[in-house]
């Protein structure tokens, strides 16, 4: 009446595909990636543990101070100023988008709306040469 006969293959074919990438990878996420680090650079705008945690809502809180509220005050790291934004102070240090930002962002399998807008070094110095 409940066709057991084939609910519980069924059942079991449904498992073993739901759970194939786990026990595949053998619960493994992979190596962890090293992203290029800024030569002679000590400092950050914060942490590094907190900038690898929260650096996006920091993305975020500086677009919408600078956007919506023109709180344009510059970041001081070490003595020297940056001004909020990420090609006015992440790139300035993080120069190479493909070595340092992809790198984490490829692993995570995340795709930041920032690129939409926003010119790496390369592209930008490049703009600038045909004008």
């Amino acid at each position: 009446m409940y066709n057991k006969g084939t609910i519980i293959p069924g059942l079991m074919i449904f498992i073993v595909f739901v759970t194939f990438p786990l026990w595949y990878n053998r619960l493994s996420a992979g190596t962890v990636p090293k992203p290029d680090l800024p030569i002679g650079q000590k400092e950050c705008v914060a942490p590094v543990s907190e900038m690898r945690d929260n650096h996006m809502k920091l993305l975020n809180q500086w677009r919408d101070a600078v956007l919506r509220d023109d709180d344009r005050v510059n970041v001081k790291v070490g003595g020297k100023e940056y001004r909020k934004g990420l090609q006015t102070a992440c790139m300035q240090c993080h120069t190479d988008k493909e070595k340092f930002c992809d790198t984490c962002h490829t692993y995570a399998a995340v795709q930041p709306s920032c690129w939409d807008c926003h010119l790496t070094p390369a592209v930008a110095a490049s703009k600038k040469e045909t004008h």
